[in-house]
């Protein structure tokens, strides 16, 4: 990181260089990052309600997660590079409320492709969240400590999907599913707040500093890391996405909730042992990360029909993939710096599409009982290619990008 990345904004004073880690302005980072997942997915539990209410069918209001993914995927890159040299507090406080705003047209609204345009718009403004988080967490926290940071920014990810989801399945099923929206928009208005008490003002960065996006790609590590993304968030969407159709195959459909609880759980307890180690064994716990999930998806390919092996799988994926995404954004920003992370928002939403679209043909071509094979065949290359990639994408010894 140049001198000049290191700046705050706020008249002369310089960035923090504080022993310890700011645990204020991190926890509201990751509520940023809990209310852009929660956002995203909360349709999911919901569909037939929306559906019905808006007059589609359930397949059609499904885009509106296949939407907001791609929203974030096609304009990370040319937004970031758009506002690279902005302050960077600005654009997170406009991302959340733009958040909001999705949030608030989607539980007003009875037009459905009104609120698909919004959806799209909150998409985008997720974009800048996932991309701003690192970029914060990394200049706020000592060298020392950054990796840390991060998986602090980043647990807001695993508590939406653990339990922010089917809470708020829960309120909308006791409730309305409108009511749910509103109280996600009014937790985003209360965020702004947040933010702009605790957060510093970060400089953007200078244009004679400023390395383009798509160059990152070719620096050395940079494609590895983002194979390793794409490839790994695509097997655990084809298996997430469709995993109430997976149980149900094996009359467990009743029993999701708890199933995905014990998987928020050992997510949970993922996110605490990334974040105490990975600045010191990221590669060894990006090849243990793969190697658990891999190890989930064979007991659900070969003993799902017991219920206590299903449990055993969620515990061992859960920690799999729990501290996935600090692992992954500490690689790519260690081997393409801050301009990488625009082509890791962009594959990871891109693929995080891909896996309703791909478990979708799965189901229909061959059967739900086919999504652990399908992701064994995903986690085999991505095993490899981070067992090899020891030089620059996942080396054994950290050189953290400055």
């Amino acid at each position: 990181m140049t001198a000049s990345d290191a700046r705050l904004l706020t008249g002369s004073i310089e960035e923090p260089k504080q022993a310890g880690l700011p645990w204020n302005a991190l926890l509201a980072l990751a509520t940023a990052a809990f209310v852009g997942i929660l956002t995203e997915a909360l349709p999911a539990g919901i569909l037939p309600d929306m559906g019905h209410d808006l007059s589609v069918s359930e397949s059609a209001m499904g885009q509106a997660l296949t939407v907001y993914a791609i929203a974030s995927s096609i304009t990370a890159i040319p937004l970031q590079a758009l506002t690279a040299s902005w302050r960077r507090k600005p654009l997170m406080l406009a991302a959340v409320f733009g958040i909001a705003v999705s949030n608030l047209v989607t539980a007003v609204s009875d037009s459905y492709p009104l609120i698909m345009v919004f959806r799209f718009l909150g998409g985008v403004a997720a974009g800048f969240i996932w991309a701003l988080l690192v970029e914060y967490a990394r200049r706020l926290a000592p060298a020392h400590l950054q990796g840390r940071a991060i998986a602090i920014t980043m647990i807001g990810v695993p508590l939406a999907l653990s339990l922010g989801i089917p809470l708020g399945t829960f309120l909308s099923n006791v409730f309305d599913w409108r009511l749910t929206f509103v109280l996600v928009t009014v937790l985003g208005v209360l965020l702004v707040g947040w933010i702009a008490a605790v957060v510093p003002d970060l400089a953007g960065h200078r244009d004679e500093h400023r390395e383009p996006i798509l160059r990152a790609f070719s620096r050395p590590g940079v494609a590895a890391v983002l194979f390793v993304v794409a490839a790994y968030v695509l097997a655990h969407n084809i298996l997430y996405t469709y995993i109430a159709t997976f149980l149900d195959e094996y009359h467990m459909k009743g029993s999701t909730d708890r199933v995905l609880l014990v998987f928020g759980i050992a997510s949970l307890v993922s996110i605490w042992i990334v974040g105490t180690h990975v600045d010191r064994r990221l590669r060894q716990l990006t090849i243990a990360s793969t190697a658990l999930f891999a190890a989930g998806a064979v007991l659900l390919g070969l003993l799902a029909g017991n219920n206590a092996v299903v449990y055993g799988a969620m515990v061992l994926w859960g920690l799999g993939w729990g501290g996935v995404t600090t692992l992954l954004q500490t690689a790519v920003t260690d081997a393409g710096g801050s301009p990488a992370q625009a082509l890791l928002v962009t594959v990871w939403n891109g693929f995080m599409s891909a896996g309703g679209a791909v478990g979708g043909l799965l189901l229909d071509g061959i059967g739900p009982k086919s999504f652990p094979w399908s992701v064994l065949m995903l986690l085999g290359p991505v095993l490899l290619v981070v067992v090899v990639g020891r030089r620059h994408a996942f080396p054994a010894e950290r050189a953290r990008a400055v």
